[in-house]
């Protein structure tokens, strides 16, 4: 039977490597793959439908099937997932010694509604008491030039929010002090973004958590979630046309994951036989700690739902039923 060929578009990551590189491809498909920045990607996406299968942003993704958009059908393989919270910068002299120092304080953010930022003002919101309303919203990309412009964002009632002039950046604001914070920094250029200036060894500014290890603890203790950043999505015309595609591309991300975690562990092998890796590092090693699939990862799914219905992103909260292939709801 011949292969159906396919476009694939994604960030570099290990866990994809395989897939990425050829090595493991899904039955009955030929990937050719494009590997590029995720602003990139998901403008080429949301503007161009530019591939058949690619990463995506989950909050766009929630964005636009909440918006009756059917173009895309999600697949729960995540590329991505990181404690967002400590990626917010705070400029040194602006007197925000915590979180809730955020209550009254202007604040940068490349897209109000990507991802890391929904993570992020829920987290604010909900164990520290800040929500998005007690601050200033001054967001970076343009509106022609963002990916709100293809899901058709609105910044939610209640917000006090405003466009960054492009003559200036994230970046340009920190340094000058027309910012007090910033949610997350994004300092390359891409398609859609243009601050440049590094943050890193700058005295002007700091991280809002000095002690990033600290928090993702504390978060991650309390709450047993760690953050999905990105999915993977699959152009629904072809989903219907082909419904086994879903399980295949699932299925051969998972084995690449599978095959990178079993290379590690045998690398290790010789450090764990003489004991020269921490207590616990067997079992550690022998745990997925990047689950794929809706079941594996329910609650952290539910509660970004929960936060784009709550943040305005979202006039409802999504159902997952809606979001994914249902061949992969019970995985």
């Amino acid at each position: 039977m011949a292969r159906l060929p396919l476009t694939l578009a994604m960030t570099s990551n290990p866990r994809s490597a395989p897939v990425l590189s050829g090595t493991v491809q899904p039955d009955g498909t030929t990937l050719r793959t494009t590997v590029a920045s995720a602003p990139d990607i998901f403008w080429r996406q949301l503007h161009d439908q530019e591939f058949d299968v690619s990463e995506m942003s989950m909050s766009s993704l929630l964005i636009t099937i909440g918006n009756g958009n059917r173009d895309w059908i999600g697949l729960p393989i995540f590329p991505q997932r990181h404690f967002f919270q400590t990626w917010a910068w705070v400029r040194t002299d602006a007197g925000i010694e915590s979180p809730a120092d955020l209550r009254g304080k202007r604040v940068g953010v490349p897209e109000y509604q990507q991802t890391a930022a929904l993570w992020t003002r829920g987290i604010l919101e909900h164990d520290f008491g800040v929500a998005p309303a007690d601050m200033d919203w001054y967001m970076e990309r343009s509106v022609d030039r963002s990916h709100g412009a293809a899901t058709g964002f609105q910044p939610p009632a209640g917000v006090r929010f405003q466009y960054i002039s492009p003559s200036k950046s994230i970046g340009s604001m920190m340094m000058d002090g027309d910012l007090d914070a910033t949610l997350l920094y994004i300092n390359r250029p891409t398609m859609v973004d243009r601050s440049t200036v590094e943050f890193a060894n700058n005295p002007l500014v700091r991280p809002l958590f000095p002690d990033p290890s600290a928090e993702v603890q504390r978060y991650y203790s309390s709450s047993s979630v760690f953050p999905i950043n990105h999915g993977m999505v699959l152009r629904r015309s072809l989903y219907e046309r082909h419904p086994w595609l879903a399980l295949n591309i699932f299925n051969a991300f998972r084995q690449a994951k599978e095959q990178v975690a079993r290379e590690t562990q045998r690398l290790a092998e010789t450090h764990l036989e003489l004991g020269l890796l921490p207590d616990g590092s067997r079992a550690a090693l022998r745990t997925d700690l990047y689950p794929y699939g809706v079941r594996s990862n329910r609650k952290t799914l539910e509660t970004l739902a929960s936060y784009s219905a709550e943040q305005g992103l979202t006039a409802r909260k999504v159902d997952l039923e809606e979001v994914f292939a249902p061949s992969t709801l019970d995985l």
